[in-house]
């Protein structure tokens, strides 16, 4: 089996041609995050196509920063490749990663960050740098409305019936007249409780980024025409994914946090989206929103690890 990677050879039309033919593309890999990181970062991003014996097989696409006619250069492979069908076995994912590891092997002056988009260790000279697993959960929208709902965590369906009964209306904005909004709610939200994620420069940028071509959706709970919860998403191919969420007392007080991601469900299907990536989950700091996640009836989706 020969794997081989084509660097930059796409153009970006072409590139997103071939991300549709991926169903679970996660937001990640996409264009359009590349192009919002690259500037808030300071990055390069390289886009590649993997063929396996001379066949296209997926894609890849890596951030990267240099000094110095690179080096000093730094190396970011985050949940990637994604493979086309027929593709993506364990001898595909084996032959990508030596591949890859000879093309950005391990010295002095260069630093790697690579979490892999599977639950196999990556081949070659890597090592891990964290005990820590990512997951995340993913809904299948291919599948019809009524059997998702079917399939959510019984106090989970109830909390959204109870929610559907009281008096929220909901509101979509693809504009992105409500993206101030959302993001204060969120960073004052994340300040209080201490945790990461995507920084607000970071996310204001992927906002510019995919609201420019209709892929950002800021979902909004009103009661009496004031917001009392809200999400932001982002579409990326055949897929979407669950980027930010606030909850105000009394949204929690009428479950609208459930509702909204129902809603988001049924807005996504409209679109013709194939996959909703719920985001990162885990069992320390956030494990209540692990548990709330889970309830919604997703595949459960264990990646090896952070390696170097």
């Amino acid at each position: 089996m020969k794997c081989t990677i084509e660097w930059n050879n796409l153009s970006p039309a072409e590139w997103n041609e071939r991300f549709l033919k991926v169903t679970r593309s996660n937001l990640l890999q996409s264009y359009a995050y590349a192009r919002a990181a690259c500037v808030v970062h300071h990055q390069k991003a390289r886009f590649g196509l993997i063929k396996i014996d001379g066949q296209d097989a997926g894609l890849v696409q890596i951030l990267e920063a240099g000094i110095f006619k690179n080096i000093i250069h730094a190396v970011i492979l985050d949940r990637g490749p994604l493979w086309f069908d027929g593709y993506g076995s364990a001898d595909h994912i084996d032959a990508f990663f030596k591949i890859f590891d000879q093309m950005f092997p391990k010295r002095i002056g260069r630093r790697r960050r690579i979490i892999p988009e599977t639950s196999r260790p990556p081949a070659g000279n890597y090592a891990l740098l964290s005990d820590e697993k990512y997951e995340t959960i993913w809904i299948d929208l291919a599948r019809e409305a009524n059997d998702l709902r079917a399939d959510l965590d019984k106090k989970w369906r109830n909390s959204l019936a109870k929610g559907e009964r009281s008096n929220l209306t909901i509101e979509w904005d693809t504009k992105g007249q409500y993206i101030d909004w959302i993001l204060m709610h969120h960073l004052v939200h994340r300040a209080e409780k201490n945790y990461g994620g995507a920084s607000g420069k970071l996310l204001r940028a992927m906002a510019k980024t995919f609201g420019a071509s209709g892929d950002m959706m800021i979902g909004r709970a009103l009661i009496n025409g004031e917001a009392v919860a809200g999400i932001l998403l982002f579409c990326h191919g055949n897929a979407a994914t669950y980027q930010i969420g606030w909850n105000g007392e009394l949204g929690r007080e009428k479950n609208a946090h459930h509702v909204l991601l129902w809603n988001a469900i049924l807005e996504l299907q409209k679109r013709g989206l194939k996959a909703f990536d719920l985001g990162g989950v885990n069992e320390g700091d956030a494990k209540h929103v692990k548990k709330f996640k889970i309830g919604m009836g997703g595949d459960l989706v264990h990646l090896s690890g952070h390696y170097c």
